[in-house]
């Protein structure tokens, strides 16, 4: 089962390293690099789902300019948005 888990964040990682924009590379991928190792299993399935928006609706989530439908997915974009100063704290 560990091995599932290690897997699925070497992946996740890599998605969210790879999105298409330097931008979001950056963003998303940082917070990667800095949280994937502490989350666990439901953690995880919401972080793989948030891989799976669209582009558009990612950068306009994190940077502010619109919220998501997928409401639950709230919470993360707030700690993403938190861990990089865009919400006017400080990570």
């Amino acid at each position: 089962m560990s091995d599932d888990i290690e897997m699925r964040r070497r992946r996740a990682l890599y998605r969210a390293q790879h999105r298409g924009t330097k931008e979001l590379d950056i963003v998303i991928g940082g917070y990667a690099v800095a949280k994937l190792d502490g989350m666990a299993g439901g953690e995880l399935d919401q972080f793989e789902r948030f891989l799976q928006l669209p582009e558009p609706d990612i950068e306009a989530a994190v940077f502010g300019r619109q919220a998501l439908e997928e409401a639950d997915l709230a919470p993360l974009i707030a700690s993403i948005r938190s861990f990089h100063g865009l919400d006017g704290a400080s990570s």
